[in-house]
């Protein structure tokens, strides 16, 4: 791929203290200085600057000025970042180890990697909206079960080997977990390897590795104590195994099996399902996703439907919408940490949905045969490279192969020397192995290479390619992919239409305002997302050699800085991929901390009542045990309260997880107070850093009192939300749990470190760059003016909306953080409930906010800095519109059931339809306000009200089949 992005190498004309059009701050913030002035007026003071002094408690202020570089300009940062992409070197990667080259075709990227249609949307929980994601996301999961051979997919996880590691804890959890002994082959990735110990540690599941061949021994000895067994096909040295013998020995002792499979091998292999695999996992990484220095990329689960109540992570299902229209949704929502907290079987919140979007397209677009295509090209090479090493006398590894070649008895350093001056990187398995992985992206001009420097270390002459050796693969019988879908869209044309036609049901922030609180759903900037195409970025492998990746892990390392000037704290680690990740790493560091002191008995962490679903969930897998507190009247954490539990568990105390400001949206004063209970009682503090866009530049964890927090780069920081991950959540540690983060997951002996938590070492480092052009383009300053107007925005809202709604909680001056709650439940005794509220904003133009969190009955707005004031006066009128809808009710004018409320939202083929037997008027459910008449205004949900209950009675997770399409 030509590096056609790539900024000029030349300096800028623009100078840093430029104002005006190349001023990125003013571009960033949605009010402009005069709407500023307005908005003031409207909450009740004179400045911003009094605002702040009224909500955020003089105590918590810091004074000193973070530090970081001074603001620059677009085409300065630009320039600055492109500088670091053009250190890493871009080599030929044959290093694999579940990393590979991949041909991204370049509809896929320019229709759906660089569109905001598809890179902006939130989570599909408002299902009516997400229906053009939620259809790709079914197309996922029909191709994975597909692929697999086993009926039940989910929507994605966060890479292969934490996909792995959830695996063995489902298989513990079918196991009731009495069964704790949990068998990994010495085969499987080392990354791979690496998180399902740490996970095991933390769970209390015993992990014994072992080879391939001692595997059925192993099984034995576990005996009824088995929960499972992990093996991956093709192995790490590229063989592919005969696990049938294993499979029945492990189901005859009770246990499960689970299979981490290459997606492109299953095109062409027997699928795990067939040969009795209970669970498979894997990466979708090879199907259009850049390797980008180690993610995002989309893992995969499959299983059998009875284990559906146990897998982690989101399902997406077929159900009906209020006028039996096929409409898809998230299915089993019981299954979310926000129901079941610490009785969760994962603390999974969030997935790669636009990493799975992309790899389906990949999927669809190729079609069965072009996958086949793909396929057989890739193995074919590898056969071949394996015939001319056998040629010129080396010895590779037999029997069985996909992709990767494994050369034993050779000079591993001198090879691996010669290849990188041809450009080549390959894999280094010992001081006497090397392996070489071929892809999608392999020549035959990089086997003649591979060949030379092969040849020049066995003293050999090369006589040139060989024909492909004996094909010994086990090959699948029956037909892939049948389904319609991908069989329809291979010419560009037909692709780009289809893609389009996605993407227009959806809700973005291209339509309007997300309002969602605690999400953070502000400005993805164009100049922040250009740069994680280059191939500086994009093209390199996560393993390759450290000085091939200069410029990338200066750039971590710069971020690093920069984060923890802004956290206060002394260190920061990026390998947790997602805001789950974070929490889970953070109270990993915080278990390594007490079990370096020789209190590894510490194992009591306190969560209010308030918290994040995930955090008692992050809790529970982090091995700890979970012991609630009360928030008082106020929704304020109850310090008394928190007190006794902390003197109660005094011996026991690990951690205490808090959210600043609360999730209830206000800066709780008691805030150090609680810090130093804790401290006192001999825990650590880990603060949920959801809402740290309220404490930029103002206050900081470190000056709270917080010892760990981690940093939801996805909202604070601009990495887009991509319909439900992409995510990042790194966290920032003190300087005494600084010696704890957690290891690189090649790390053979992390000491006191905790351990690896990704596959990846820097978590999915190919989003990093919109973070790092984020806060290079702000600077301190604009930083801060952000946090403020973010707060500013929330207030005006709160403002307006207060005679029409109720704020539940404020702080003591009346003001709010950067979100508000506003209470519905007075509307229950006219049969109007949340839910009819959120739908119906649906038809304004409107993704509600989050409902009925942390207060049932409820929705709690974040309008973010990013929102202009014209887009939050739209809000507020929806909002005050549909509470005179609401009034209508009260007043008995029309009943609840018969109301536009309980009948949102109302798509085109509902209004234009020739039946309309409502008591109201097809305007008034199409343009309940007169701004919605303006061209391109008017967002049209494609299905009406859908069917929750419906689907989960009548679980459907995969595309029907071509007798269903033909059936209609």
């Amino acid at each position: 791929m030509e590096d056609t992005l790539a900024p000029s190498r030349t300096t800028s004309a623009f100078t840093s203290n430029q104002r005006g059009p190349d001023r990125f701050v003013d571009r960033h913030l949605g009010p402009s200085a005069a709407e500023v002035v307005a908005m003031l007026e409207v909450v009740g003071y004179d400045s911003l600057e009094a605002l702040i002094d009224a909500t955020v408690p003089a105590a918590l202020r810091t004074t000193e000025p973070m530090k970081l570089p001074a603001a620059a300009s677009e085409a300065e940062a630009l320039a600055e970042l492109g500088e670091l992409a053009a250190k890493n070197r871009v080599m030929r990667s044959m290093i694999g180890q579940g990393y590979h080259g991949t041909a991204t075709p370049a509809v896929i990227r320019r229709a759906v990697l660089e569109n905001p249609r598809w890179y902006t949307p939130y989570t599909p929980y408002q299902a009516e909206i997400a229906q053009g994601r939620l259809e790709c996301l079914l197309t996922f999961q029909t191709l994975v079960s597909e692929l697999t051979g086993l009926p039940l997919a989910n929507a994605s996880l966060l890479d292969e080997a934490t996909a792995a590691a959830e695996a063995m804890a489902m298989c513990f959890a079918v196991g009731r977990q009495r069964r704790a002994t949990f068998v990994v082959s010495a085969g499987c990735h080392p990354q791979t390897i690496a998180v399902c110990k740490t996970r095991a540690g933390s769970l209390g599941i015993e992990l014994e590795v072992v080879a391939d061949d001692a595997l059925v021994d192993a099984v034995a000895r576990a005996g009824d104590g088995l929960c499972g067994v992990l093996v991956q096909t093709p192995g790490t040295r590229g063989t592919v195994g005969d696990y049938a013998v294993l499979a029945e020995a492990v189901h005859a002792a009770g246990g499960m099996v689970v299979a981490a499979a290459d997606p492109l091998a299953l095109v062409l292999m027997d699928p795990p399902g067939a040969w009795g695999a209970d669970v498979a996992v894997g990466s979708t990484q090879r199907f259009g996703v850049p390797m980008g220095m180690g993610g995002p990329h989309a893992a995969y689960m499959a299983t059998h439907e009875k284990h559906a109540r146990k897998m982690p992570g989101r399902i997406v299902g077929v159900s009906k919408d209020a006028a039996g229209r096929r409409a898809l949704r998230l299915a089993i929502q019981t299954r979310e940490q926000h129901i079941k907290r610490d009785k969760a079987t994962s603390n999974i919140c969030t997935a790669q949905a636009l990493l799975a979007v992309v790899a389906q397209f990949y999927a669809v677009y190729h079609g069965p045969e072009g996958l086949r295509r793909i396929a057989e090209a890739v193995h074919g090479r590898a056969l071949r490279l394996r015939a001319t090493l056998d040629a010129l006398g080396g010895d590779t590894l037999g029997g069985a192969i996909f992709d990767t070649v494994t050369l034993r008895h050779t000079d591993a350093n001198r090879l691996l020397g010669l290849l990188e001056r041809r450009g080549i990187n390959a894999r280094r398995l010992s001081a006497t192995e090397v392996s070489f992985a071929c892809d999608e992206t392999t020549t035959d001009a990089d086997l003649e290479a591979v060949a030379a420097c092969v040849a020049e270390v066995l003293g050999q002459a090369n006589g040139g390619l060989a024909d492909a050796g004996v094909d010994a693969l086990p090959r699948r019988a029956e037909a892939i992919l049948e389904q319609p879908v991908f069989n329809s869209y291979h010419d560009e044309h037909s692709f780009l239409r289809y893609t389009n036609r996605l993407a227009g049901l959806d809700l973005s922030l291209a339509d309007g305002m997300i309002p969602l609180g605690s999400c953070t759903m502000k400005l993805n900037a164009a100049a922040e997302m250009l740069p994680i195409h280059w191939p500086g970025f994009a093209d390199v492998h996560p393993f390759a050699p450290a000085d091939q990746l200069a410029g990338g892990h200066a750039m971590v390392e710069q971020l690093n800085d920069w984060l923890s000037a802004i956290t206060g704290f002394a260190a920061v680690s990026m390998q947790p991929n997602a805001g789950s990740q974070g929490e889970y790493a953070g109270l990993m560091t915080i278990r390594a901390y007490h079990a370096a002191r020789g209190e590894g008995y510490r194992d009591v962490c306190l969560i209010p009542e308030s918290a994040h679903g995930t955090n008692p969930a992050s809790a529970v897998i982090a091995g700890m045990r979970v012991v609630g507190v009360r928030c008082d009247e106020r929704g304020d954490v109850d310090l008394a309260d928190l007190r006794e539990k902390a003197e109660a568990n005094a011996d026991k105390l690990a951690a205490l997880m808090v959210t600043y400001p609360s999730t209830h949206g206000v800066f709780e004063a008691g805030i150090r107070d609680a810090c130093a209970i804790v401290h006192e009682h001999g825990g650590q503090v880990y603060m949920d850093g959801a809402n740290l866009n309220a404490q930029v530049g103002l206050t900081n964890p470190g000056a709270i009192g917080a010892d760990v927090c981690h940093l939801n780069l996805h909202k604070t920081f601009c990495i887009p939300h991509g319909g439900g991950g992409p995510g990042m959540g790194p966290i920032g540690v003190a300087a005494h749990l600084a010696d704890y983060l957690p290891a690189s997951p090649l790390d053979d002996g992390p000491g006191d470190r905790s351990g690896a938590v990704s596959a990846a070492p820097f978590g999915s480092p190919m989003i990093l760059p919109i973070s790092w052009m984020y806060i290079r383009m702000m600077g301190a300053d604009g930083l801060t003016r952000a946090t403020q107007v973010a707060i500013l925005n929330a207030n005006y809202v709160a403002k307006r909306l207060s005679g029409h709604y109720e704020i539940l909680y404020t702080g003591p001056t009346g003001t709010v953080a950067h979100e508000g709650i506003l209470d519905c439940r007075p509307f229950d005794k006219a049969g109007v409930t949340v839910e009819d509220i959120a739908k119906r904003l649906i038809d304004f133009g409107f993704h509600a906010p989050t409902m009925s969190w942390p207060v049932a009955r409820t929705l709690m707005v974040e309008p973010t800095e990013s929102e202009p004031k014209a887009e939050l006066d739209r809000f507020c009128d929806a909002m005050i519109a549909i509470r005179e809808e609401i009034a209508s009710v009260e007043r008995g004018e029309v009943a609840a059931e018969a109301s536009a409320l309980r009948h949102a939202p109302h798509p085109a083929a509902d209004v234009a339809g020739d039946a309309w037997e409502r008591g109201y008027g097809r305007e008034a459910a199409a343009y309940p306000v007169d701004g919605l008449r303006e061209p391109g205004r008017k967002y049209w949900p494609p299905v009406a009200r859908v069917d929750n209950p419906y689907g989960d009675r009548h679980l459907v997770c995969t595309c029907g089949s071509v007798e269903e399409a033909a059936a209609g």
